[in-house]
């Protein structure tokens, strides 16, 4: 049996993955401390910085602007099209503000009530931060006016070029008592997306969210190995599969509380994330077969990481109906969960 994508099964994934992000960072902060919840954040964007910055800014058109006017627009328009809500304004070709306004898209809902102010910042020293350094331009930082986890109506502040080469506590400087400036809504730039249709946007969303679950995995096992990405990552995936079972199943159309709706489920999720599945009855029970794992399979083969990303699919079936068991196998070819009662 084979399953078709949806722009449900699109807006799931990137529910899911999005929450996972922020459940990850709220159990390291709760169980680890604030100070390696920053260390996480600030590696996790440097991870992301690294591997996207510089391209985005070709794809997007914007290397041939100024380096704090592209940065900025690069911010906007890369979270604009990942869903989440972005503004932009630019002062001069050496400032240009970005600020991105509640409802905060990785703090999501009363999540951002839990992440302390310098694990807010780990993502502005990871990433913005170091935009000056992939240009080859030492005169640029950034300036930051304000946190929404401090009580500020957005994260916000301005790429700045000082003239002069600034030392490396300057790349990200905090000054709240600066004022800033009002955004022209209607002024904002835009993307060429107007005849982009809802399945398009949505997919775009979904891999937006997808990155992040990509660099969190390697950044994890980089920064605390293998035993306590499996205890953190794992409990908070959980967590995730059981806390969003819900809302991703009615998004998903989930059936009866059977072992076939489950792994219609699983399928449906696997699909919109771009795996190659299908759905295989016979015998006692049935089982959802994936071809390799499009997901991470490039980025590690620490089977750690496959365990950990699996406990979103065992919460989810304890939600579904914990009365049915869940046996998972991985090969080199790939995926096989078996559903029974």
């Amino acid at each position: 049996m084979s399953i078709e994508p949806t722009v449900g099964g699109y807006k799931a994934v990137g529910k899911l993955y999005n929450a996972l992000m922020t459940g990850l960072v709220l159990r390291l902060v709760s169980h680890k401390g604030a100070d390696a919840a920053a260390q996480f954040v600030e590696c996790h964007f440097r991870r992301q910085h690294l591997e996207k910055f510089l391209p985005g800014l070709k794809k997007l058109g914007l290397d041939g602007l100024p380096d704090a006017v592209a940065c900025a627009q690069y911010h906007y328009f890369s979270n604009a099209l990942g869903g989440v809500k972005t503004e932009y304004f630019a002062e001069s070709d050496t400032k240009a503000w970005v600020r991105y306004p509640p409802p905060r898209w990785i703090w999501q809902g009363a999540a951002i009530c839990g992440i302390p102010s310098h694990v807010n910042a780990g993502m502005l020293h990871g990433w913005h931060g170091h935009n000056g350094v992939s240009l080859g331009n030492p005169r640029l930082g950034f300036v930051c006016t304000g946190q929404t986890v401090d009580g500020k109506p957005g994260l916000e502040g301005y790429y700045f070029d000082y003239g002069r080469e600034i030392a490396e506590e300057e790349r990200v400087r905090f000054a709240y008592d600066e004022p800033t400036p009002d955004y022209d809504l209607a002024a904002q730039p835009k993307l060429d997306m107007a005849d982009w249709p809802e399945e398009r946007l949505q997919k775009v969303e979904r891999a937006y969210a997808m990155e992040y679950v990509r660099s969190l995995v390697p950044t994890m096992l980089s920064l605390f190995g293998p035993d306590e990405t499996r205890v953190h990552l794992g409990h908070a995936a959980r967590l995730i599969g059981m806390q969003f079972y819900d809302e991703t199943s009615a998004l998903l159309g989930t059936g009866p509380l059977t072992a076939e709706a489950f792994a219609e489920y699983l399928a449906s999720l696997a699909v919109a994330q771009g795996e190659k599945v299908e759905i295989v009855k016979g015998g006692k029970g049935v089982s959802v077969v994936q071809t390799g794992w499009r997901l991470l399979d490039d980025v590690t083969r620490e089977p750690v990481a496959f365990d950990a990303w699996n406990e979103l699919w065992r919460g989810a079936l304890s939600v579904h109906n914990r009365r049915l068991h869940l046996v998972t196998e991985r090969d080199e070819g790939g995926i096989r969960w078996h559903l029974s009662e």
